[in-house]
């Protein structure tokens, strides 16, 4: 053998044993991690992840074994129900696994030599409906809001936490509190409403507040007109539900409390013109979310239908936030009232309280005027140019992030739709707030009304008569961070869900979807949960059961139309819910007494949009003829049960 052939099987001797080293590890499964949440439901799927690591200690990032999953269980009294699996970066996902537990037992993976386990804790279901519960029925029985948001969050740390009472407050603190601000899109709500309370404390010291008041009053010189104009506005701020309620809520209030209009009135026409306007309106902040989720529903069943083609069709079937918008102009112009919030308009009327005795308004921007202002210094513009600051720079906002979205993904060809769902809305929201803010210290300066000191005085004043609100919010968003971890939502479909002739799927869809967003005081969380389900779900039924494709399109729209009018409902009028309590905030109205006149209103239109609208239409009733039914029986509901507010005697 010569040199040069010894030397050459000496390299390639090296370099395979080289090459099986680098390789050998890479192969050879040397252990697992499983991960799962903290605590989970009885016989509730959840999702549980399995890393495969080499003996490096890296992901192995192909690993395929068909009886894999036989290998997962628990000890004697608990059984791992897996039912969809995939594998994806290393991990094999289980998407719907299960337990028949209460407990903690231990989870079991036992792949040849290898074995490894982990506790899992898994409790009733019903306890995960507790912490909403609860938070709910002390709202609305002891008129402490702070109070009873807080006792949901506690229980629900109870809960989480092994059943600790003592350490459960603390976590409420650490765990839940410190989580919610630390959320991006949290932080830019809290200071969006500081600036904007900042400005609002502004113009209520120079005087603009009153000049509004006073332009404004030439028209809406009735309560009637006043609730009117309320109303008519909430199409001016259609882009965004927040702008919406705190834009409307502080420019009116000044004049529906001269005209003697009850906060707890005002602030159910604030919170009726919110979410329902945004939510249906073909550009405003909700449509990159909305279509979002539908355009993933579609694909997930192979539908060829455009997402955005989707949603403008289930427009009109959208019938609570359809008839809510009616309602709150018929209780207007027929000026009749009934139960609670009848009793609190002639309050108001006949006796000046536009607040009960008691209350405590959520928020108190009416006494930030300081020292009475020069009657020559009460200019309207001095309020209305920085609340359209407001507007302009929002919608400006919007119009510059959703292009610059879609130009940094190589789009060049788009419409306006295409530009406001890929828009920022909380960036052109703090724009607007602090230019706002801006510019009504600039006017006040400018025209010596106030000097800078002051000036930025009153800016402090105003952030400061928000911090209630703000408290009361984070909290909405701790008790929502509860009903996520014990998985509340997933409890309720589970449970509610069930076979069902396919026609009548969108009425149960929207009660679902009403019950979810109520318990849990989110509507686009409700939206992210039902989507998914109810469009396959919807697609699935009715192929089923033999119907033609015309047929099956109307029960699909229907059901997203249903999720998307559902998920307003809660969003409407919960006590957890972030704009019921900014609108609460927005018209100083005693939060529990705004959703306590406001709750029998919302349950009767949803109750005639289910009975008129949802069930009708899916057996092929045109939308448009059901919402005339529908505001017919809410004429005769008023006319029925309600009363005349101007009337003495009940």
């Amino acid at each position: 053998m010569t040199a040069s052939l010894r030397f050459f099987l000496l390299i390639t001797l090296i370099a395979i044993l080289f090459i099986d080293s680098r390789s050998q590890p890479n192969d050879k499964i040397e252990r697992f991690e499983i991960s799962f949440p903290s605590v989970v439901l009885k016989e509730i799927p959840f999702k549980l992840e399995i890393t495969v690591l080499n003996k490096s200690g890296n992901v192995v990032e192909s690993f395929s074994d068909s009886v894999f999953l036989q290998n997962v269980f628990t000890s004697e009294k608990g059984k791992l129900t897996p039912i969809k699996q995939k594998f994806q970066n290393g991990k094999l996902i289980i998407e719907n696994a299960a337990v028949n537990y209460s407990g903690v037992e231990e989870i079991k993976l036992q792949y040849n030599e290898i074995i490894v386990s982990k506790p899992l804790r898994s409790i009733p279901g019903i306890l995960s409906i507790l912490p909403p519960l609860l938070a709910i029925i002390l709202a609305l029985l002891v008129r402490e809001v702070v109070i009873s948001l807080f006792a949901g969050v506690w229980l629900g740390s109870v809960l989480i936490f092994n059943f600790d009472i003592f350490g459960g407050a603390l976590r409420v603190i650490d765990h839940f509190v410190i989580n919610s601000i630390a959320t991006t899109s949290h932080v830019q709500i809290i200071v969006f409403s500081l600036l904007f309370g900042g400005m609002v404390g502004v113009i209520s010291r120079n005087g603009g507040s009153l000049g509004i008041a006073n332009l404004v009053i030439k028209f809406a010189k009735t309560p009637k007109r006043g609730q009117i104009a309320t109303w008519a506005l909430s199409f001016l701020f259609f882009f965004d539900d927040y702008a919406n309620v705190l834009i409307r809520g502080n420019l009116m209030r000044p004049i529906t409390d001269k005209l003697k209009v009850s906060r707890e009135k005002l602030s159910y026409i604030v919170d009726a013109g919110a979410a329902t306007v945004a939510s249906v309106f073909i550009i405003s902040t909700w449509i990159g979310y909305e279509v979002g989720l539908i355009e993933q529903g579609l694909k997930s069943i192979g539908y060829a239908e455009d997402a955005y083609s989707v949603f403008i069709s289930t427009i009109p079937y959208r019938f609570y936030p359809i008839l809510t918008l009616v309602f709150v102009l018929l209780v207007a112009l027929t000026n009749r009232d009934f139960g609670s919030m009848l009793t609190a308009e002639r309050r108001a009327r006949f006796e000046g309280k536009v607040l009960r005795d008691g209350a405590e308004p959520a928020a108190s921007l009416t006494d930030l005027a300081g020292n009475e202002i020069d009657a020559n210094k009460i200019r309207w513009y001095n309020g209305l140019i920085p609340i359209f600051t407001v507007i302009v720079v929002a919608l400006g906002g919007l119009y510059f992030t959703g292009v610059q979205a879609l130009q940094e993904n190589g789009i060049r060809t788009y419409s306006l739709g295409d530009i406001i769902s890929k828009s920022d809305s909380y960036s052109s929201l703090l724009w607007a707030s602090f230019s706002g803010g801006f510019i009504a210290i600039i006017l006040t300066v400018f025209q010596r009304i106030l000097s800078l000191k002051h000036s930025v005085e009153a800016w402090f004043n105003g952030i400061k008569s928000m911090l209630l609100a703000i408290l009361i919010l984070v909290l909405a968003w701790s008790i929502g961070s509860v009903t996520e971890e014990l998985h509340t939502a997933n409890y309720l479909v589970q449970n509610l869900r069930g076979a069902v002739e396919p026609h009548f799927l969108p009425v149960l869809t929207f009660l679902i979807a009403a019950i979810i967003s109520f318990a849990t005081g989110t509507s686009w969380g409700t939206m992210a949960i039902m989507m998914p389900l109810v469009i396959p779900l919807g697609y699935t039924l009715s192929v089923d059961a033999g119907l033609d494709a015309e047929t099956i399109q109307l029960i699909l729209h229907g059901n997203i139309s249903s999720v998307l009018a559902g998920a307003v409902f809660g969003d409407h009028c919960s006590p957890i819910s972030d704009t019921t309590i900014m609108s609460s905030m927005a018209s100083a109205c005693d939060h529990i007494d705004h959703v306590r006149t406001q709750l029998p209103y919302a349950i009767i239109v949803a109750v005639v949009g289910m009975l008129v609208g949802d069930i009708p239409t899916a057996f092929g009733l045109s939308p448009y003829i059901s919402i005339v039914i529908g505001v017919v029986i809410l004429i005769l509901v008023l006319y029925i049960f309600g009363k005349k507010v101007d009337e003495r005697t009940i």
